[in-house]
């Protein structure tokens, strides 16, 4: 259905290419819409099979429990697993959801960017520390990290029904789970200096590299 209605522009990674049946973790940056779920249109066919069997994903209980839209969210990915904001319970039974053949997929701001590139609170988006837990209990196989050119030229949060025919743009960048580690190994893994570098990485790649898309498109 998204490929009859949407074109894809997708920046594939030049260095490590994907291998697919090989992926453990995916990182989505730049979390704009609850419309992302387009994306899956340039996913192999055989991709999306184990990912509806393996994947597991934290998502907000407040749009798992949306009437319609959580509806869908649930029907198209059973492996979500409802979490509050807090870190509570919600968010410990995610991590022990994950076992060592899932396919992790995580969105680390938590919330959406609005219209104005902020959250619905009108603070700065950042990312949230829970990925750092997942990072830390991954241990191998490759990680994806999606940067998403953004959908509110498809569909602002609140605002309407989805605009058709339009280009969803995503840059891919692969490492295998060891190799990224490896980049802050002069820290110890799980420490609190360790977190904070990963943490300000994966900030760093939120701020520099999802591509930019123009409304026209």
């Amino acid at each position: 259905m998204s490929n009859l209605f949407y074109k894809y522009d997708i920046g594939w990674p030049k260095q490590n290419p994907v291998r697919w049946k090989d992926v453990k973790l995916i990182v989505f940056l730049n979390h704009t819409s609850l419309f992302e779920v387009l994306y899956l249109g340039f996913l192999p066919v055989s991709f999306l099979r184990m990912l509806s069997k393996r994947m597991v994903a934290p998502g907000a209980d407040k749009t798992l429990n949306r009437p319609l839209v959580g509806f869908f969210f649930k029907l198209f990915s059973p492996g979500m697993t409802p979490i509050t904001r807090k870190r509570d319970d919600s968010w410990q039974e995610f991590l022990e959801s994950m076992n060592p053949d899932s396919i992790i997929v995580i969105a680390p701001e938590g919330r959406m960017k609005r219209k104005n590139g902020l959250d619905l609170e009108g603070k700065k988006m950042t990312v949230r520390a829970g990925v750092i837990d997942v990072i830390k209990t991954v241990d191998k196989g490759q990680m994806i990290f999606a940067y998403s050119g953004g959908l509110h030229h498809v569909q602002v949060p609140g605002e309407g029904f989805p605009r058709i025919f339009k280009t969803l743009k995503m840059d891919l960048e692969t490492y295998e789970i060891p190799d990224y580690k490896a980049l802050f190994n002069h820290e110890e893994v799980g420490s609190r200096a360790w977190r904070k570098l990963v943490l300000d990485d994966i900030q760093n790649r939120l701020e520099t590299k999802p591509p930019t898309i123009h409304p026209e498109e």
